[in-house]
């Protein structure tokens, strides 16, 4: 009996032991850009239900649309960033982006009157390369 276990477990250590492992290269390096929305950079957006502010991000390039990833945060000037979408102090924040571009938009949770921010709002963006 003993010399049946030993057998088999030698198999099983074998066959775990030739197990390969894939990596993954991401395909370049992740980047982090920053910039500060002001009160007077919100506008009304087309909807009538948010209001939208815009910030240039060269960074992102048609190929990073295709495909990238993005990441974005904000902060009230705490030092402390909440990645968005989120519902911060009873407005909705949310975001698009496209080439050279990246659209922050404010609205009431409830998808009711447009809330606009009154604050600076410091924005740190999460560029994730990829293949």
């Amino acid at each position: 009996m003993k010399t049946v276990l030993s057998i088999l477990c030698c198999v099983v250590v074998f066959a775990v032991s030739s197990c390969t492992k894939q990596y993954v290269n991401a395909g370049g390096q992740n980047q982090t850009v920053f910039a500060t929305v002001k009160p007077s950079d919100w506008t009304l957006y087309s909807d009538g239900k948010s209001y939208a502010a815009p910030i240039t991000v060269p960074e992102i390039g048609n190929g990073f649309t295709a495909n990238g990833g993005l990441i974005v945060d904000i902060s009230y000037n705490s030092g402390v960033y909440e990645q968005i979408p989120e519902v911060y102090n009873g407005t909705s924040f949310s975001y698009t982006t496209n080439a050279g571009n990246v659209t922050l938009y404010a609205q009431s949770p409830d998808g009711g009157t447009p809330v606009m921010p009154t604050d600076t709002i410091k924005v740190k963006m999460i560029l994730v390369s990829s293949n």
